[in-house]
Parts: structure tokens; C-alpha cells; sequence
């Protein structure tokens, strides 16, 4: 009989991730103060192949790295690089099943980060929204 999965392990929070965490009506304040953690995941998820593997673990459930290894023609353990690069950033999480890791989306830095996108597309809105106001009445 193999053991029971163990849960997904979270990255602590510490007061510091607290503060950085986007509420979800901050506004442009709300951006700046937590822009470090957001520049991590928008990092992260710069690179191509980190980019592909969220996709692929969009798809649902959790996945081993050989899982995940065949969908590309990287070596495991460059997969397991850019998996690492993802977890530091908070979008994935691992757990351990027997010899096993595996993967799954963790989507609560990605929400921040749509969040803060629809923050600043709402501020370029405004902005746009003035200058067309004043290009008109000049």
C-alpha cells in the first residue's frame, strides 16, 4: 500500500509577503507597495518554457516532472529549474508522493498579477480618457 500524498507545500507567509499581496480592489498604491513579489512572477513567467509548463499545469491536477518532461525536449532537470524558478515566484507548488514530486499551478500570485494589469489598464484608461479631453477641447 503506498502512503497518502502529502498536502502541496505552501511557501511561508511572512509579514512582509502580507504586506506585498495585492488586496483585490487595490489601486495603483496597491501595485506599488507590492511590486517586488509581481516582478517575480512576471519574471518567472518571462521565459518561454516556464510560460509552457503553467500552461501545461493549467491542464489541471499535478504532475510529475517525466509528465511534464515530455511535453518538451528539455532534460529533467532543466525542467526542474524552471519549476523551481516558478515555486520561488509562488505560481507552482510540489508535493511529495512516494519517490515522486509533483507539480500544480498555485493561481493565487497569478490572480495578483492579473489583478494588477487590470489596475494599470484601468489608470491608462483614465489617463488616455483626459488627454483625448484636452487634445479635444484645444
Amino acid at each position: 500500500m503506498s502512503p497518502a500524498p502529502r498536502a502541496p507545500r505552501d511557501r511561508p507567509t511572512s509579514k512582509a509577503d502580507a504586506k506585498r499581496a495585492l488586496p483585490p480592489h487595490a489601486g495603483l498604491p496597491g501595485i506599488v507597495r507590492s511590486s517586488e513579489a509581481l516582478a517575480g512572477v512576471f519574471a518567472a513567467l518571462g521565459d518561454p518554457t516556464r510560460l509552457r509548463l503553467v500552461a501545461a499545469l493549467c491542464a489541471g491536477g499535478a504532475f510529475s516532472i517525466a509528465q511534464l518532461t515530455a511535453q518538451t525536449e528539455i532534460s529533467r532537470q532543466g525542467v526542474t529549474k524552471h519549476l523551481q524558478v516558478l515555486a520561488d515566484a509562488g505560481v507552482v507548488r510540489d508535493a511529495k508522493l512516494g519517490r515522486e514530486r509533483l507539480w500544480q499551478l498555485d493561481p493565487r500570485q497569478i490572480d495578483d498579477a492579473r489583478r494588477s494589469l487590470d489596475v494599470i489598464g484601468r489608470a491608462w484608461d483614465v489617463a488616455l480618457g483626459k488627454l483625448k479631453a484636452y487634445v479635444e477641447a484645444g
